[in-house]
C-alpha cells in the first residue's frame, strides 16, 4: 500500500484555499518543549538553518548548529519518531558523531528527489555526506540516530554555502563560501557492499569570479542552472558546460533565492528588497511580484506547492528582524491568499510535495508544520 502522503492532494482554488487552512492549527514538532514565557527574558527561536521534506513527504529533515534530526511526519511530532545525527558535519576536521564539537557546522540538508530516505548534507568541515535514514526493514521509518549508515562522503575543500539536487537524483551541487562550485556523483557514494564509499573526488564546476553567489538551483529538465548573485541578477548557466546562457537582472538589490515552478512557467526570485519577482520562462520577461506589508526582511528561501498554484517565502538569517506571520501567495494573481499566524518571522519554508502541508522554522518553539495529519489534503 502506497505511504499515506504520496497521494496528491485535490488542486484547491484560490477562493477556497483561505477555507482550508484559516482553521488548521501548526504542530510543533521539537525534541523538547519551548520555555514558559518570562518577563524580560527575550526568547529566541531554535536557528533551524535548512529544512528538506522526502520524496514522498514521509520524512522531514532540519539542521540545528552541528547536528542534523530527521521526523517521521506520518507518525506525528513525538521525539521517538525523529532520530538525531550529532556533530555531522564538525569543525576542525573532527570525526563526525564525535562528542563536545559546536558551533553552526551544518549549512544545508536536502534529501533525494528519486530515493526516498537518502539525506545529502553539507557544513563547515568542506564535507558532502550521504546518509540512508531508514531504519532497517522499515522503509520510510526512521531508526535510532547511533546506527544510521553513512553512504559515503565527500571533500569539496572550503566550508559549504548551499547544496541542491539535480532532478534526477544522479548529482548533488554544492557552493563553497569562496563561490568555487562542484558537482558530486552520488551514484558513486555507496560502494558496491553498502558500506561507505572512499576516496570519490567532486569535479569542480566554477571557480571564484567578480560575482557572490547565494544560490543554486536546477531547472525541471536538469540541462540549466539558475545562480542569484549580489548584484541583483539571475545568471542562467548550460550545465554541466556551465557556459552563461543569460543574465535576469531582476532586483535592485542582491538576489539570494531562485526556484524553477513545478510545471515550469515560472522562475521566483527572492532578493533582500522583501519582494519576489516571478518570470515567464517562455519569454523571460517578469509578469508580477509578490509583496506584502509584513514581509519587511529579505527574501532568502522560496518554496512552491505541489501544483505550483501557490509560494511561501522565508527570510533565513535575517528573519530576526522581521515582522511575524507567514503570507502564502497565489502565484498567478500575486495576491496574498492567506497568512499564517507566528509570533516571530519565519526563518525556512517548505511545502510538502503533494499536500498542501508547510512546514516552516524560526517561530516560538521551533519546527512547526501546517496542515498536516487528520485534513484530508
Amino acid at each position: 500500500m502506497a505511504p499515506t502522503s504520496s497521494i496528491r492532494s485535490r488542486p484547491l482554488k484560490k477562493a477556497d484555499f483561505s477555507l482550508f487552512i484559516k482553521p488548521l492549527k501548526p504542530t510543533l514538532y521539537a525534541d523538547a518543549p519551548p520555555p514558559p514565557p518570562r518577563h524580560g527574558v527575550v526568547y529566541s527561536p531554535p536557528n533551524i538553518k535548512s529544512l528538506s521534506w522526502s520524496a514522498t513527504g514521509n520524512l522531514l529533515a532540519t539542521c540545528t548548529g552541528a547536528n542534523i534530526r530527521v521526523w517521521n511526519a506520518e507518525r506525528g511530532p513525538n521525539v521517538k519518531n525523529s532520530t538525531e545525527l550529532k556533530s555531522a558535519h564538525a569543525k576542525g576536521g573532527v570525526a563526525f558523531g564525535s562528542a563536545g564539537v559546536s558551533g553552526d557546522a551544518v549549512e544545508k540538508v536536502a534529501f533525494s528527489p528519486g530515493v526516498e530516505g537518502v539525506l545529502a548534507s553539507c557544513g563547515a568541515d568542506g564535507m558532502v555526506r550521504l546518509w540512508d535514514v531508514r531504519a532497517p526493514g522499515m522503509v520510510g521509518a526512521v531508526g535510532a540516530g547511533k546506527g544510521t549508515p553513512v553512504l559515503g562522503g565527500c571533500k569539496v575543500g572550503g566550508e559549504a554555502a548551499f547544496l541542491t539536487w539535480r532532478p534526477d537524483g544522479a548529482e548533488v551541487l554544492v557552493g563553497r563560501k569562496d563561490d568555487e562550485v562542484y558537482s558530486v556523483d552520488v551514484r558513486h557514494l555507496a560502494s558496491s557492499n553498502g558500506a561507505a564509499a572512499s576516496g570519490i573526488e567532486a569535479t569542480k564546476r566554477l571557480s571564484h569570479g567578480k560575482d557572490v553567489l547565494y544560490e543554486m538551483a536546477f531547472s525541471n529538465t536538469g540541462r540549466e542552472i539558475f545562480a542569484t548573485a549580489n548584484d541583483g541578477t539571475v545568471k542562467i548557466l548550460d550545465y554541466p558546460s556551465m557556459a552563461h546562457l543569460h543574465t535576469l537582472s531582476a532586483h535592485p538589490a542582491p538576489c539570494y533565492t531562485v526556484q524553477h515552478s513545478p510545471a515550469g512557467n515560472y522562475l521566483a526570485i527572492g532578493s533582500g528588497d522583501g519582494t519576489v519577482s516571478l518570470w515567464d520562462t517562455h519569454c523571460w520577461l517578469t509578469t508580477h511580484s509578490l509583496a506584502a506589508q509584513n514581509q519587511t526582511t529579505s527574501v532568502r528561501h522560496l518554496s512552491f506547492s505541489w501544483d505550483g498554484m501557490y509560494l511561501v517565502a522565508g527570510a533565513g538569517s535575517d528573519a530576526k528582524d522581521g515582522m511575524p506571520g507567514l503570507n502564502v501567495w497565489h502565484v498567478d494573481t500575486g495576491e496574498v491568499v492567506h497568512v499564517i499566524e507566528t509570533q516571530y518571522a519565519t526563518s525556512q519554508v517548505a511545502w510538502h510535495p503533494s499536500r498542501y502541508w508547510i512546514a516552516y522554522a524560526g517561530d516560538h518553539g521551533g519546527l512547526k508544520v501546517v496542515g498536516g495529519l487528520g485534513t484530508g489534503l
